[in-house]
């Protein structure tokens, strides 16, 4: 089964400035998660959504025909669009049924960890309609009223016997045209499955001090 990828970048970055262009290990940031998207035996595509002519030009040099640029329209550019809008527009001119969505932002991201998914998520259509990617949280949370939200202080358990939590943590989406519709134009189903990634890999791009500790986690990727 092959599917498409579905990559959106725009050109603009408020936290982190030019970001998706970026240095990383000698290229853009963004080379990083399509060499391991087109080192997936499940991925025939990567569909690049974008409103930057920049980001368009180095992905076709760079990567050829198996890159796919849509050029984003005005009314689905901006800071404050939803990102199931641009998925939407995608779907809506794109043939085939299944895609995995994911960020230029998550440059340790391997390509055994997506067939891992992908291989998981067709495994499981009868009872599931998407998947994605969570860490694993195993501590004490509090509210902001310093309320316990997963644990009883009285009890003290160690963080170990803790009932796990799952943080979704951006690193993909898996899902078809019709478990998107069916929820109401969203990424996740209405019967969704959880993927846990290795938090060291999981590690994702928002911050100028994350750009500094993906570095440093590439750098020993081979150990991660």
């Amino acid at each position: 089964m092959k599917i498409k990828a579905l990559l959106p970048m725009k050109g603009n970055s408020e936290r982190v400035p030019n970001k998706n262009m970026r240095s990383f290990d000698g290229a853009p940031l963004y080379h990083a998660i399509v060499k391991s998207l087109l080192a997936s035996r499940y991925i025939e595509y990567v569909v690049i959504n974008t409103d930057s002519p920049l980001i368009a030009k180095d992905a076709r040099d760079s990567f050829g025909d198996k890159i796919i640029i849509i050029d984003r329209p005005l009314e689905i550019q901006g800071d404050y669009v939803s990102m199931n809008n641009i998925i939407e527009y995608d779907l809506n001119h794109l043939e085939g049924e299944h895609f995995i969505q994911t960020h230029s932002t998550n440059p340790l991201l391997r390509a055994e960890t997506i067939d891992a998914a992908v291989s998981l998520y067709f495994e499981s259509l009868e009872k599931y309609d998407s998947v994605f990617s969570v860490t694993k949280l195993q501590t004490r949370l509090y509210d902001k009223n310093a309320k316990p939200i997963n644990h009883n202080p009285e009890e003290l358990l160690r963080t170990q016997d803790l009932e796990p939590l799952y943080e979704e943590n951006s690193n993909f989406y898996i899902f078809s045209k019709k478990a998107f519709k069916n929820a109401g134009k969203k990424r996740i189903g209405l019967k969704p499955k959880i993927f846990e990634v290795n938090k060291l890999e999981a590690v994702d791009i928002d911050e100028p001090e994350d750009f500094k500790l993906a570095e440093l986690l590439h750098m020993h990727k081979d150990n991660l």
